[in-house]
């Protein structure tokens, strides 16, 4: 993938992950910051399950479940 597919994939995932566990976005480049270390993050959790995601749906849904596990983490350390 190209890094204008990774740049859309990111922004849709942070977006989407944002809305999930706060209620709303992080701007722009938050989002893209989210959503690709959360690619990072659901590539790696993915791999651990044996479990693969083709194309831009699948890579989609692997960013998103990272990036949700990603603020998740986040939220537990700011709590602590």
């Amino acid at each position: 993938m190209g890094i204008i597919a990774w740049l859309i994939i990111g922004g849709l995932a942070g977006w989407i992950a944002g809305h999930i566990m706060r209620g709303g976005g992080f701007g722009i480049l938050g989002n893209i910051g989210v959503g690709v270390v959360g690619a990072v993050v659901g590539g790696f959790l993915f791999g651990l399950l044996g479990l693969e995601s083709g194309g831009f749906i699948g890579s989609l849904v692997t960013a998103i479940v990272g990036a949700v596990v990603l603020l998740w983490v986040i939220s537990k350390v700011k709590q602590s």
